[in-house]
C-alpha cells in the first residue's frame, strides 16, 4: 500500500474524537466546472466596504461586446454593485462585479467570517471643539494629492534583490536602520506633530509649461 493511501482526513468533533471523510467523499463535494458568472442581486457600492474586498479580475467582453459596455456604463452611472457567483479550479467564489473605467472589474470577496467587524466603542464623552476640527482640516489639506499606484512598493522584497546583488558582487548589504520604540501618543498629540513636520517642508515650487 502506498504511502498516500494511507492518508486520511478527519475533522475534531470533540477533544479525541473525530469524523473521518474520504477522498471520494470530498470529490464530490467538489462544484461542476463552469465559465458562467449568474448574478444574484445589484446593490449600493457604498454597502460593499473595502474589507471585503479580496482579488480582483479584469473581464474581457465576450459574444456581443456592446452588452459588456452597456453593463459598465449602467453600473458607473448608477453606482451599482453586482453580487456574483461563480466557479474557478474546483472551487465556488462570492464577489462583487463593478465598472471600472469603461470595463468590468470582477473582485473575490471574503467570507463573512474572514472579516473583522469594527469594535465595540464607547460614545463620545464630547464633541470635537472648533480648534480640533480646523487642525485635522489642515492636516488633511497640506497633505492632499492624487493617488500613484507606482509609489506603493514591496520594500522587503526589494531588499532581498538588494542583498542579491550585493553578495553578488562580493559586498555586505548594511541591514536599514530599525527606528526607535516610541511610547504611544493619543490622536490629538499625533495630529499635531504630523502637521508641524508638514509645516516644516519647504513649499513646492510651481512648474510652469512653456
Amino acid at each position: 500500500m502506498r504511502e498516500k493511501d494511507q492518508i486520511q482526513h478527519g475533522y475534531e468533533v470533540k477533544p479525541g474524537t473525530f469524523v473521518l471523510v474520504g477522498e471520494d467523499e470530498l470529490e464530490r463535494l467538489v462544484p461542476g466546472a463552469s465559465r458562467d458568472i449568474a448574478v444574484e442581486r445589484f446593490v449600493p457600492a457604498a454597502q460593499v466596504e473595502p474589507a471585503w474586498y479580496e482579488r480582483p479580475y479584469y473581464l474581457a467582453p465576450a459574444g456581443k461586446s456592446q452588452d459588456y459596455f452597456a453593463l459598465a456604463r449602467v453600473l458607473a452611472e448608477t453606482g451599482a454593485v453586482g453580487l456574483v457567483h461563480w466557479v474557478m479550479r474546483k472551487r465556488s467564489y462570492d464577489g462583487a462585479l463593478r465598472a471600472h473605467g469603461d470595463y468590468l472589474v470582477l473582485s473575490s470577496l471574503y467570507g463573512f467570517e474572514q472579516v473583522a467587524q469594527p469594535p465595540k466603542v464607547a460614545p463620545l464623552a464630547r464633541a470635537a471643539d472648533a480648534r480640533e476640527v480646523a487642525m485635522a482640516e489642515q492636516l488633511v489639506e497640506a497633505l492632499v494629492g492624487d493617488f500613484d499606484p507606482s509609489q506603493f512598493k514591496d520594500e522587503h522584497r526589494e531588499r532581498v534583490r538588494e542583498l542579491i546583488a550585493a553578495k553578488a558582487k562580493g559586498k555586505k548589504l548594511s541591514p536599514p536602520p530599525r527606528e526607535r520604540k516610541r511610547p504611544a501618543r493619543d490622536l490629538h498629540s499625533a495630529l499635531e506633530q504630523s502637521l508641524k513636520q508638514v509645516q516644516k517642508r519647504p513649499a513646492a515650487k510651481e512648474r510652469l509649461s512653456a
